[in-house]
């Protein structure tokens, strides 16, 4: 082969020409890794951001489910205290 056709080594490359050729690779890596994903068509930050707010949602509503479920719980308690008390008191001969 003579110099013309033969491609350059990375060992002799000038550092602009490195730093192309990583940066291509680097954008073919990441765009076979969205293909991968399904996120290929142009979409994938408005995908992933609605994907985002779907958790978010979904982290609040499981907050939510937890703190009603302590409340309920918190207020059966107290009125079983107060119907029990109720019930004791009249049962001593409470005022009536």
């Amino acid at each position: 082969m003579n110099d013309e056709t033969r491609q350059p080594s990375v060992l002799s490359m000038r550092q602009d020409d490195l730093d192309e050729l990583l940066t291509r690779a680097a954008e073919r890596g990441a765009e076979r890794a969205l293909a991968c994903l399904g996120l290929e068509n142009g979409h994938a930050a408005r995908d992933i951001r609605d994907l985002r707010g779907l958790i978010d949602a979904w982290r609040e509503a499981r907050r939510t489910v937890w703190q009603t479920t302590v409340k309920v719980l918190t207020t059966g308690v107290l009125a079983a205290l107060l119907v029990g008390i109720a019930i004791k008191l009249r049962l001593m001969g409470g005022p009536q």
